[in-house]
Order: C-alpha cells, then sequence, then structure tokens
C-alpha cells in the first residue's frame, strides 16, 4: 500500500497518500499481532491448507484491500469498495467505478497493482497447488483423480512449502519482468506513465483494468495495440512462459494442442467478421476503402484476442469492425470466446482451451464410431497430453459450469436484474472477463445501481469463476483433509 501512497505523495494528492499510508500502518499492526499470537503453534504446510489459504485470499483479503479505496473516495459505500478489490485480485476487472476521472492516480495505481498480484497468485497457485491436486484444468492430463492427485499428498517427492518457494522463486521474476518490459514498449510508444503500467499489469494478469478509462483514450494508438496484442499470447497457454507442468507429451509450443485451438480461434473469428461485409451485410453503408477494411480487421483480430484471453480490452478500430461487419452489438460472439478462455495454468478464466480440446477430441472420436463401430481408437500425437478420462472429467466441468452460470442468473434475477442483464453478468463473473458489462449487451450495465445482494452474489461468482467449482468441491470433501 506504500507504493500508490508514495505515488500520492509525489503528486501532492495527500489526502489519498494519507488513505494509503494509514491503512498500511494498520495492516502491518494486524500482521504483527497475529504473528505473536501464532508464534508458538507449528504451522502445518499441507495441501488442502493452502488451497484454504488461496480461497481466502480472494474472499477475506479484499476487506483489508477495501480500506484505502473506501477512506480516499469518502463518498462510497464500503460494498462497492470491497466489490471492486475481489473483482480485482480475481482478475476479473468489472468497473464499479466507471469514471476514471472519479478515482484519484493512486487509486488507479492500487487497482492495477492488486489484480496483478492476484494474476501472480494464481501463476505460483497453479504449479503450487492446483498441479499436485489434479485441478484447475490438470485434471485432464493427470491420471489421478480431482481433488486427489497422482499420488497420496503425504507421498509426493516436495513437501508443499519447499515446492511453493521453488515455484515463487522461478516465476516472479518472469512475471515482473515481463510487466516491466511491457511497460517499457508503452512508453516507447507515447503512453503515459500510469496508463502503460496499468495497461502493462492489466495484460499480464488479463484483468482489463485501465486508468484512462480504455484503449479508445491512450496515446500510444495502433502501435500500443500491437504490441499488447503480442504480449497477450502469454494467456493462451503455459508453454509460452514455463513448462513446469508438462508431464506427458511434446513441451514444444507448436505442438500444444491449446496454442493452437487458441490460434484457430484467434484468425477463424475475425475472418469471419471481415467475410460477412461481403456475405450478409451489403445493407450496410460503407465503403469499399482498403484502409477501412485493413481497420476493421485488426479490430476484430485485437478484440478477439483479448476477450479470448479474458482480458477485456476493446480496440479503439472496433467501431469500424461493427461497422463493416454489419453487427452493432456482436455480444454473443465475445460471451462466447469469455466462456471458452485462454489455457490451463495461466492468469485467464473461462472453461480452458484444454478442456475445449478434449470435448473436441472425443466428439471425433464419436462421430468415427457411428461410422465404423467395431474401431479401435489408440492415442495419437494429438492427444498425448490427455488421460483415458479426460473427455469424461472436461464434459463434468462444462457441466458444473453451465450449472453454476443457471444459478447465478437466476439469483441475479430474482434480485431485480432483467434476463439479458443477468446472464451477462453471470458470464462476465465466472469467466472472469468484467468488460463484457460494458460491451456485450446494447448498454452498458451499471454495476454500482444493482442492488447489495446482487453485489455480493457476483463477488461469490468471481470468487468461483476464479478457483473454479472442483476446486470448491474438493474443499468440501473430507478425504482430501484425510490426506
Amino acid at each position: 500500500m506504500w507504493v500508490p501512497a508514495l505515488q500520492a505523495l509525489i503528486l501532492d494528492d495527500h489526502a489519498t497518500s494519507r488513505s494509503f499510508f494509514y491503512s498500511g500502518v494498520i495492516g502491518l499492526f494486524l500482521v504483527a499481532l497475529t504473528g505473536l499470537s501464532l508464534g508458538n503453534r507449528v504451522p502445518r504446510y499441507s495441501m488442502p491448507g493452502q488451497l484454504l489459504s488461496l480461497l481466502a485470499a480472494f474472499t477475506v483479503l479484499p476487506l483489508f484491500l477495501a480500506l484505502p479505496v473506501f477512506d480516499a473516495l469518502g463518498n462510497t459505500r464500503f460494498i462497492n469498495a470491497y466489490f471492486d478489490m475481489v473483482s480485482s485480485i480475481t482478475t476479473t476487472g468489472a468497473d464499479i467505478y466507471p469514471d476514471p476521472d472519479r478515482l484519484p492516480a493512486g487509486l488507479h495505481l492500487w487497482r492495477a497493482m492488486v489484480a496483478w498480484l492476484g494474476g501472480l497468485l494464481m501463476w505460483i497457485s497453479a504449479s503450487a497447488v492446483l498441479a499436485p491436486l489434479s485441478l484447475g484444468g490438470f485434471e485432464i492430463t493427470a491420471r489421478g483423480e480431482p481433488g486427489r492427485g497422482e499420488t497420496p499428498i503425504h507421498l509426493t517427492e516436495v513437501d508443499p512449502k519447499a515446492r511453493l518457494i521453488i515455484v515463487s522463486k522461478t516465476l516472479t521474476p518472469v512475471y515482473a519482468g515481463l510487466t516491466m518490459m511491457l511497460w517499457a514498449l508503452l512508453l516507447m510508444t507515447g503512453e503515459t506513465s500510469l496508463a502503460a503500467m496499468s495497461h502493462a499489469m492489466s495484460v499480464m494478469s488479463t484483468s482489463g483494468i485501465s486508468a484512462i478509462g480504455g484503449l479508445e483514450n491512450s496515446n500510444s494508438g495502433i502501435a500500443g495495440e500491437m504490441i499488447l496484442f503480442l504480449f497477450m499470447f502469454f494467456a493462451l497457454s503455459r508453454l509460452t512462459f514455463s513448462n513446469d507442468t508438462i508431464t506427458t507429451g511434446s513441451g514444444r509450443l507448436d505442438k500444444d494442442p491449446e496454442f493452437r485451438i487458441g490460434l484457430l480461434i484467434l484468425f477463424g473469428v475475425p475472418a469471419l467478421l471481415f467475410v460477412r461485409h461481403w456475405l450478409a451485410a451489403l445493407e450496410v453503408d460503407a465503403s469499399d476503402d482498403i484502409w477501412q477494411a485493413l481497420r476493421s480487421y485488426w479490430g476484430a483480430l485485437f478484440t478477439v484476442m483479448s476477450f479470448l484471453s479474458t482480458t477485456g480490452f476493446e480496440s479503439a478500430q472496433w467501431e469500424a469492425t461493427q461497422a463493416w461487419s454489419g453487427l452493432q452489438t456482436p455480444g454473443m460472439i465475445l460471451l462466447g470466446l469469455a466462456v471458452i478462455g485462454g489455457g490451463v495454468a495461466t492468469t485467464a478464466g473461462g472453461v480452458k482451451l484444454l478442456r475445449v480440446y478434449a470435448l473436441y477430441l472425443n466428439g471425433l472420436r464419436d462421430m468415427e464410431r457411428l461410422i465404423h463401430p467395431s474401431s479401435v481408437s489408440g492415442a495419437g500425437a494429438g492427444n498425448k497430453r490427455l488421460q483415458k478420462n479426460g473427455a469424461f472429467v472436461a464434459w463434468i466441468f462444462f457441466m458444473l459450469f453451465a450449472l453454476s452460470l443457471a444459478l447465478i442468473s437466476i439469483a441475479l434475477a430474482a434480485v431485480g436484474s432483467s434476463f439479458e442483464q443477468s446472464l451477462i453478468l453471470a458470464i462476465a463473473s465466472l469467466s472472469t472477463t468484467g468488460p463484457l458489462t460494458e460491451i456485450a449487451g446494447n448498454s452498458a450495465v451499471d454495476l454500482g445501481a444493482l442492488a447489495p445482494v446482487a453485489k455480493m452474489i457476483l463477488c461469490l461468482a468471481m470468487v468461483l469463476g476464479r478457483l473454479e467449482t472442483l476446486a470448491i468441491i474438493a474443499l468440501l470433501s473430507p478425504n482430501l483433509w484425510r490426506s
């Protein structure tokens, strides 16, 4: 908290600086008291304990993180500040304060920092916590049952505490280095320091938080979008930055099914939007100027990549794309991309590309059986990473995701939201793609006007979308705690 406090002090915003400084002092005092009270207790660094700590980080920690937001603004309710911090730490990026001028620079930096740290937490937890428990998408490739891992937890080769430390030391420099590199590149394109830092942190954490209200207000132009586009590839596959979770199959990026299916979606959807100009939108008054065509295609390419990675940035050329394709608000396309999501063990949310790939292979196999009922399939080159029951587990997760989507939509409708609004809010929360609330519908959803009960439902949905349903079920299983 003292980083935004120092920034606010440099900008002569003493009220904001005091809010962060005193909140940091309170936090340090609470940590000291907790340490003294638990000083004689020997902690147990078990896998269930780490998973429970991860859940607490997304639910309890935002209560403290919201203190400087509540105090610095002064004209907001605490539930709004809590909602904003849950949205940030889960890398959802649902903006309950849509007017960027309402927040001082220190709060913009704080929101981006919390989201960035939440992304780092997921990077580390994927290898140190979720992978050993066969959760978070690893249940598709691991031979063990979800929540149990390949071997009993007490027989793992590496102690959970040691594994957590090793993974943290390995991935933190990579994460921070990539963020600083992206920040420097954005500065070179003419972006302001605060906007460049918030966009760099948002892309690496896939939170979509912007200090200037979006890329349409950016100074970097299309050059900045191209740079952001390249760094979004880190959300498509774990192999783009690390191979620490690969146990079977090839570790090459060009052989990775997640990366390949991500590229297929990335270039296929913009191509359909681009071609639709001639196929089904001849009544649209749009010239055939080559530059307009290129702007349209780039707007579609960037926005598709952004929502597929669950970042949620909208290209400044997105309006040109809508005019070219004839679709005023192709919200269903963006909702579908967010539901698919990015790669396993990345900061992206959604169902994840590996699960989609497993269901795709199962569909191919079922069609093959219709033609050749007596055929016997083997482990081809494309599915060596998948376990025998990978498609079955992926289907279970997809059904749980659909059930969660239905229940959250019904709950939001019960507290006053319309059907369209409830569906958009539920998908945005479960896929951790908060900017969907602003772009997916005919008009933006005013999150601040929602009832307090609706905001708490969305907080629950964001945590559920970040940790995933199987992890929550594993926490409730007595077998996990007896391991």
